[in-house]
């Protein structure tokens, strides 16, 4: 087993901790690994130079379910998992181009913030969206997308 520690600079804008000293951050980590360079191991544990922030993939803050029963919580969960499931697949389906690579902050900025009006003429419900949203032209085609999949059955 090796301890490989480095002293490194924190990202700007990083705050610092009790530990950190002289404006530098001490990072760790053990392996067992043998035969390979040290900034290939760094590289594997996360810990290597240049390494920005990671994205925040959603639902992975659940130390505090909501409800006081294990069934209910469970039926949550459930539901949780449907709509992440939702937001991974609903670009991957609907959306052209490089948009069906969004992450899904950037997703909920794009599609779910857009401003819009829902009408009722007609027996008809219409969707009025602003024309000058530079993705409208991805929300207006995600549904006739999504309704020429094919069918699953």
């Amino acid at each position: 087993m090796r301890l490989i520690a480095r002293e490194e600079r924190p990202h700007p804008g990083a705050q610092l901790r009790l530990t950190d000293t002289d404006g530098m951050r001490l990072t760790c980590f053990a392996t067992n690994t043998l035969g390979r360079p040290i900034a290939e191991l760094e590289l594997r544990h996360g810990c290597g130079p240049g390494r920005g922030p990671r994205p925040r993939r959603p639902g992975r803050r659940l130390r505090n379910l909501p409800l006081h029963r294990t069934a209910q919580n469970r039926t949550w969960l459930e539901i949780v998992q449907i709509a992440l499931d939702l937001l991974v697949w609903m670009p991957m389906l609907a959306l052209p181009g490089k948009a069906r690579l969004w992450e899904p902050r950037r997703l909920q900025l794009r599609q779910f913030t857009a401003a819009g009006q829902l009408v009722t003429t007609g027996r008809r419900r219409i969707l009025r969206q602003a024309r000058h949203w530079p993705w409208t032209g991805h929300i207006a085609t995600a549904p006739d997308r999504l309704t020429q999949l094919p069918d699953p059955g």
